[in-house]
């Protein structure tokens, strides 16, 4: 491989790259918060609450991301003849997704502290939303970490799903390229540059998980 075409290559890859990390930017900004809002809900003692949100996690859970998408972005076209720009489309496909996931990982994580914690919380005089988001909370972050760990590097990978609506991102144009040269240098530059954040999350995460061992709960 030339080397003036190898650094056209990376250039062009960056490029990609860019677009992968705004979806994944956007979706962990929405799906995290989202993801607490649907663990809220589905601990809520208000019955309809807990039907609608294990109706919403049973869908997003148990149909493919790839459909969601293509649903999200064309059902608006062909039921009620609305088109809006793909990029919207997929952070809200993505969004909905994850924040299923993440919501059932904050309900694990929230139910297993000890009612114990509550009790003696509102003892001290904290309000009910003050011991979740200063007592309860920290405490489940620190037990459910691995798993929202796995998440965020699953949705690295998951970023290439946004091709089947046109979107180009890192994976779409090293498919392109191989294509186009006849080689799968392309790919698997593409696929050491997945390899890499993975590693920075994984040593964020890490990181992250060493200065919350102070949350014994």
């Amino acid at each position: 491989m030339e080397l003036e075409y190898f650094i056209k290559l990376i250039k062009i890859l960056l490029e990609g790259l860019c677009t992968s990390l705004s979806i994944f930017g956007f979706t962990l900004l929405f799906a995290l918060p989202l993801g607490i809002v649907v663990s809220i809900l589905g601990i809520s003692k208000n019955k309809i609450n807990n039907i609608i949100t294990k109706i919403y996690i049973l869908i997003m859970r148990g149909t493919p991301l790839l459909l969601q998408i293509i649903c999200i972005y064309f059902a608006p076209y062909y039921l009620l003849k609305i088109s809006y720009d793909r990029f919207i489309a997929i952070i809200i496909a993505f969004s909905l997704n994850y924040a299923a996931y993440f919501g059932e990982i904050f309900r694990s994580g929230i139910v297993s502290i000890p009612n114990g914690q509550w009790e003696a919380a509102f003892t001290l005089g904290f309000s009910k939303s003050k011991t979740f988001f200063l007592i309860i909370l920290p405490q489940a972050v620190k037990r459910i970490l691995p798993a929202i760990s796995n998440e965020v590097i699953t949705l690295v990978r998951d970023t290439s799903l946004a091709q089947v609506i046109g979107i180009t991102e890192l994976f779409s144009i090293a498919q392109k390229q191989a294509n186009f040269k006849f080689s799968i240098i392309p790919l698997i530059i593409a696929g050491l540059i997945y390899l890499i954040i993975s590693l920075i999350l994984t040593i964020i995460f890490n990181y992250i998980e060493k200065k919350l061992n102070y949350y014994r709960g």
